[in-house]
Order: C-alpha cells, then structure tokens, then sequence
C-alpha cells in the first residue's frame, strides 16, 4: 500500500467489512445505519490493530459503490462519525481516523458542536411549552430555526434520547419522528452556552444586514425587492430571507402586500415606531383575507382528523382530500396550511414523504370577520 503525505495510509476499499448493512431491513435512514457500521468497524479494526490512527479512508465515491448508496448519503454518514469523534476530514488530504478515538472525553471541538445544539433545543422545547408526546420538530426545521447544521442536529437529537429528553419513532422520511418524552432541565453552562450563540443566528445576523441595506438603497415608501432577488443578493435560500422579513413586518419597518403590490419599506429600518401605522391596521393580514374561502373546509378536516387519525399517522394526500370534500386540491393545501401554522400537521418531502399529525386538533374557533380585507375595528 502507498504512503501518501504527512506518512497517512490509505485504507484499500477491500478493507471495509465483507458484511455490508441490510438497508431494507431498518426504520433508521441509511445514513444513520453506515454511521453506525462505520464506527462498529473503526472500534474493532484500531482493537486489533488492522488500522491506525491517521489511516485515511476510502473515497466517498468507492464507498457508495462498495454499499450501493448515493454520494450525499455517505458524505452524512461520514459527517455524522466525525461529530461522533472518531474521524477527521482536512481539504484536499481526505478523511482520516482520529487521532483521538473515544468520544466521551476526547474532540473538543464536536463536543462543542453537539452541546450548542443541545443547549438551543433544550431552550426551543421550553420557550415553546411542548408537551410530553407531542412531536418536535423535524432536524431540517429545527435547524432552519437555530441556525445550526442539519446533521449536528441529528446528533443532538440521538444525544437526547439517550437523556431520555426525546423519543424517536425511528420511520424513515418522517418529519414527526422526535417526539417528547420528558421536559428538558438547562444547567447553568448550557444557558451560557445557548447565550454567547444565540445573538449569533443566521436570521438574526442576516435581518440586521436587510436593515443597513434597506436604509442605504430605499426611501419610504419604495417596493423592495422580491424574496428571490433578496435571497441572491445576501446568499442565503429563500427561507432565511422570509424569516427576516416576517421579523422586519413584525416591527413595522416593512408592509407585506399580495400581488404586483409586493413589499414596500414602511419606516426608517434603523428608527423604528413602534406604533401599529395606519396601513398597517386598517388591512387584515393577507392570510386572513384568504381564509373564508377555505374555512369550512378547514373545519371539516378538524372532525375527519380528530376521528380517523393519531399523533405520527400519515394523512391521505392533497389529491385524495379534495377528492374526499369535493374541493379543489388548491383549497386543501391552504386549509393545510393553516394547520401547520397552528402546529398540527407537518409537511415532508422525498420518497416516504407525505403530511403527518402531530398531535391531534381542537375544534376550528376563528372570529367571525375575520376574512374581511378591512378590518373590522375600522367599519
């Protein structure tokens, strides 16, 4: 075998454990599944001496091949092991083992990693008031909310079932897969923890930016750009900039209209009133003036949910529904919408994708004008 730089070895495809995992015989995504045969395989190999410490791995792409799985699932699977402690990946050298191999008291840095996202979960379930059994949510969304990467995420989320905190139904593309199974204590280091990174959020690093940036390019009263162009403009996905400017309407720096009207700068970003503006009171919220087209409907999916379905259950598909009330499936989807705004279904995507309960709904109890365009208080 070659020695390569630095006197690293790289470890022969060959090398690998003869018995590949079963992937169709595990709940878990494949990716978990290769982090755990990956680390089951590194544990014996240093044990008997098959491989040392700084032995690179395989490439990612023999590594697929070898599994039969794509790229991007080795490439989580191996992110996973390093957060783990037992690998290191260095640009252009590739991924080695670590030098330091027993994760409970070694790899400061991963450690740090997991515990900040630890910290922030354990502060999101407590802010939130989630109650035991009820379904948090999914690591994509949780690190859209945190702004912390989606695969240390996971490994928070593995980390505190092991704290008995979570409970993992372990189904495989389903966003209401963690679930709550004792509330969450925060010791004194996590809330300092969770406090030097929290003023440190993508959203919150990114809303104080549009405020400079809407403050040197806009005068009152000027349209903004499109979430599209926002989202060019910074480099951030379109997601990162609605939140921003959910926050930026919150405070009243920003007035969001449907249609050609768009988003049109309603104050000073960086003096603010914090007083409601008239424009901004005597029309609804775009969402509410959309709601009594859909609010029976909305309704009568409540009595069809709370009678048919559980906590963690898949809901037949938009098709289906409409089909099922006799609507059109673009009325479904908003109906839906507004259920998982009120945090009773999720949304997920891929292969075993689909709309999930959460936990089961009360009873539709909205205001009676509220589809009105124009305020009530105002007629």
């Amino acid at each position: 075998m070659p020695e390569l730089k630095y006197n690293q070895r790289k470890i022969d495809i060959s090398e690998l454990p003869k018995e590949i995992p079963d992937f169709s015989s595990s709940f878990e995504p494949k990716d978990s599944v290769i982090k755990k045969w990956l680390i089951n395989w590194i544990l014996s190999s240093i044990k008997k001496k098959t491989i040392n410490e700084n032995d690179l791995l395989p490439s990612k792409a023999d590594i697929s091949n070898y599994l039969g799985v794509s790229i991007g699932t080795v490439q989580n699977a191996i992110r996973f092991v390093e957060d783990e402690g037992y690998l290191i990946s260095k640009q252009k050298l590739g991924t080695s083992i670590c030098s330091q191999t027993n994760p409970i008291n070694n790899l400061i840095k991963s450690t740090t990693k997991r515990d900040k996202a630890v910290a922030a979960i354990k502060k999101t379930i407590i802010q939130n008031n989630y109650k035991i059994g009820k379904a948090i949510p999914s690591t994509r969304k949780m690190s859209e909310y945190i702004g912390i990467s989606q695969n240390t995420i996971r490994m928070a989320y593995e980390f505190l079932c092991k704290e008995q905190v979570l409970e993992s139904r372990q189904i495989r593309g389903n966003d209401a897969n963690w679930f709550l199974k004792n509330i969450p204590s925060i010791s004194e280091e996590e809330h300092k923890i969770f406090d030097t990174m929290s003023a440190d959020t993508l959203v919150f690093k990114l809303t104080s930016d549009m405020k400079n940036y809407l403050k040197e390019n806009f005068n009152i009263g000027d349209k903004i750009p499109s979430h599209i162009d926002l989202a060019k403009y910074f480099g951030v996905s379109i997601k990162t900039i609605h939140d921003s400017v959910k926050q930026l309407i919150k405070e009243g720096i920003i007035i969001s209209r449907r249609g050609r009207y768009g988003s049109i700068l309603a104050q000073d970003p960086m003096n603010p009133i914090f007083e409601p503006l008239k424009e901004n009171s005597i029309f609804s919220k775009a969402e509410d003036a959309a709601f009594y087209s859909y609010q029976k409907v909305e309704s009568a999916l409540v009595d069809y949910i709370n009678t048919n379905y559980n906590a963690g259950d898949k809901l037949p598909s938009m098709l289906d529904l409409s089909k099922m009330f006799d609507v059109s499936t673009n009325t479904i989807r908003k109906a839906l919408i507004s259920l998982e705004q009120d945090g009773i279904i999720t949304f997920s995507r891929g292969r075993f994708g689909g709309t999930f309960l959460i936990e089961k709904p009360e009873s539709v109890n909205r205001q009676q004008y509220q589809w009105l365009s124009i305020n009530p208080d105002f007629i």
